[in-house]
């Protein structure tokens, strides 16, 4: 049976960055957010995309720049309290906002941090993610991928979908809720990333090519890909300005689109290239022919008044006969 509540979603995202204007200048022109003021406190400055506000940002120089997504839950407190059980650590206590629910932040037992948080009011419609939306969730888990999920699995009820065999990087766990896929899990010690586990979040954009030039151009820098994965999806990774990973994903449904335009694209230019070329050839030519057509029609005015002339001088000459013999003839007795 599907689950519609909150519950294991993905509901918000929090960049721990140390300058919160270079980051959302950065963002704005990497994926295309909006900088938006929460209501409540202005000085707490959200990421917007298209459809609304998705995540914020947090000016701290204490902890290196990150990324901390936030999943949903019905009770707060009932979730700490079997987080802890697991072996999770306590870093934010359960704490409520003015009419804004309840949250608490936490380090799993890899650590990976991560918040939870329960909403006073009902979840939007869970759908595809859109453009600018995060589309995916990457655990980059700092052991065994298989014992990290069974921690999620307990607190969240995600449902195991499959299990990549990567050979010598391991395995790679997928998991999703309500039958969709919505993330994955690797071992990031055995493809030689050092360090505590930690969270990505891929957000989707509508062309690969663009999104990497964007990030090189802005201070980013490109970690990994662009790589095709199964399914068809293609992914890059990166960081930010200040060292905060990141990754983009461009939808299998978006590749084939763009790949079947591609040849109606370039058979378009080919014919208007060749329309273009057959137009210049023939005009070409007509400016070769032009003067020799002038020269004959030239030609042929010439060739009439020298017929003219002839025809003349003939008669002249004619003339001037049929005088002399006229004037013989007057002569004669």
């Amino acid at each position: 049976m599907a689950d519609n509540t909150v519950r294991g979603r993905f509901v918000w995202h929090e960049l721990l960055t140390p300058n919160k204007a270079v980051a959302h200048d950065f963002y704005s022109k990497a994926v295309g957010w909006a900088k938006q003021a929460w209501e409540q406190d202005p000085s707490y400055t959200m990421f917007a995309a298209a459809s609304g506000p998705l995540g914020a940002s947090i000016e701290s120089r204490d902890d290196a720049p990150h990324w901390r997504p936030y999943i949903g839950t019905l009770d707060v407190d009932e979730t700490v309290a079997t987080a802890t059980r697991l072996g999770a650590k306590v870093l934010t206590p359960a704490t409520s906002l003015p009419n804004a629910g309840r949250f608490a932040v936490l380090e799993d037992p890899h650590g990976a941090e991560f918040g939870v948080h329960s909403s006073p009011t009902e979840p939007r419609p869970e759908t595809p993610a859109v453009y600018g939306e995060f589309y995916w969730h990457e655990l980059a888990a700092s052991t065994d991928p298989v014992a990290a999920f069974a921690f999620y699995n307990e607190l969240f009820g995600w449902d195991e979908v499959r299990q990549y065999d990567m050979g010598p990087m391991g395995v790679y766990l997928l998991f999703g809720r309500n039958g969709r896929e919505i993330g994955g899990m690797f071992d990031k010690g055995k493809q030689g990333l050092p360090g505590s586990g930690y969270w990505v979040g891929y957000v989707r954009v509508p062309n690969m090519d663009a999104a990497v030039a964007t990030v090189k151009s802005e201070r980013g820098k490109l970690l990994n890909g662009p790589m095709e994965v199964p399914g068809g999806d293609w992914i890059a990774q990166f960081s930010d300005p200040h060292g905060a990973s990141f990754a983009v994903l461009v939808n299998a449904a978006d590749t084939k689109a763009a790949s079947k335009s591609k040849p109606k694209a370039a058979k378009k230019a080919s014919k208007k290239v060749a329309k273009k070329a057959a137009k210049k050839a023939a005009k070409k030519a007509g400016k070769k022919k032009a003067p020799r057509r002038a020269a004959k029609k030239k030609g042929k005015k010439t060739a009439k008044r020298g017929g003219k002339k002839t025809s003349k001088k003939a008669a002249k000459k004619m003339r001037t006969k049929a005088n002399k013999s006229r004037r013989r003839k007057a002569k004669r007795p």
